[in-house]
């Protein structure tokens, strides 16, 4: 039991904790810089009212009432581009519905290995995450693989323009023989243009549904490139360069980290070791720990500091190239 209030403690703090940094790694200076940066590239084109018909209408739910009422929130659309990114095949409404079954289910489950209804919020609070954590899981292993394969799509882009076909035609030969996620993505590229809408919005698309920095790179290049001409596989060679480099410096950042992400394994594990440790070896003197209520307020401080200093040193080692 007391070891159960210490996960549920431990798990509620570590969520808090990971959100609040969430939310300021988006507001960092870098990522305004970016944006714009590319807002003086990335403004819309001019084009006729019937090309807005292009445009697909996601659904966030089969049920219209509820679709319609999700549509009012702009969270739930910022939700469904997530699933979409990490090709999770549930639509927002349905994942909403997922996250409130598994918040119920867990707080039932709190509720009856603690003994006591307090802890029904906590188990709440856990269901309902894990859905979310889960997609955002997918969605970064996604974007990790995209980018492994993304300096192929480039290369092969750059030999197809310098073989004399065009960029459409390209961009169709990379859809059929790269792997996914990058012939996916590519594929819907290719289908957006052949389809009637512009080629600089179907690349604005592609770096949208993509928003990683290397894509903006590429539909920064190709775009311009389109309106001030040069010569395009040289480009595309050059940024294939770049890529690859900054994975090979990505790699020399982890090796030199390791021993900073060693100390944090170790700084992580070893609190709960010890405290296993002596409710073998002294049961006697670690048990006020879980019995006194000054005991508990000393365990939740402990696992709030633990969890800050797992945030601080991962916010340490991460370097950005």
């Amino acid at each position: 039991m007391p070891l159960f209030t210490a996960l549920l403690v431990f798990v509620v703090v570590t969520l808090a904790v990971f959100s609040a940094l969430s939310l300021l790694d988006q507001r960092q200076a870098r990522a305004r810089i970016l944006r714009d940066r590319l807002s003086a590239t990335q403004k819309p084109a001019q084009t006729p009212a019937p090309a807005v018909a292009l445009l697909r209408d996601e659904v966030l739910s089969r049920i219209p009432a509820f679709d319609t009422w999700l549509r009012r929130s702009e969270r739930v659309s910022v939700l469904q581009k997530m699933l979409a990114q990490g090709n999770v095949d549930v639509r927002a409404g349905n994942f909403l519905m997922l996250c409130a079954l598994s918040a119920v289910a867990f707080a039932v489950i709190a509720v009856f290995a603690a003994g006591r209804y307090e802890f029904g919020w906590a188990g709440a609070l856990l269901g309902f995450f894990i859905p979310y954590a889960y997609a955002s899981h997918r969605r970064t292993k996604r974007f990790q693989k995209f980018e492994e394969k993304f300096p192929e799509a480039i290369d092969t882009l750059a030999r197809a323009v310098r073989a004399g076909h065009a960029f459409t035609t390209a961009i169709e030969l990379i859809a059929n023989e790269v792997s996914e996620p990058v012939g996916g993505e590519f594929r819907q590229l290719f289908e957006e243009q052949k389809f009637g809408l512009p080629v600089r919005d179907a690349l604005l698309n592609l770096a949208d549904r993509v928003p990683l920095v290397d894509v903006k790179f590429f539909v920064t290049a190709v775009m311009l490139q389109r309106e001030t001409g040069g010569n395009l596989a040289e480009i595309l060679d050059n940024l294939s360069y770049v890529i690859r480099e900054r994975f090979k410096i990505l790699r020399q950042v982890r090796v030199h980290t390791a021993q900073g992400r060693l100390t944090m394994l170790l700084l992580m594990a070893l609190p709960p070791t010890i405290v296993v440790v002596m409710l073998v070896i002294n049961r006697g003197f670690i048990l006020p720990l879980f019995t006194e209520w000054l005991g508990h307020v000393a365990l939740v401080v402990a696992i709030s500091l633990q969890t800050l200093g797992y945030f601080v040193i991962r916010r340490i080692i991460r370097i950005q190239v």
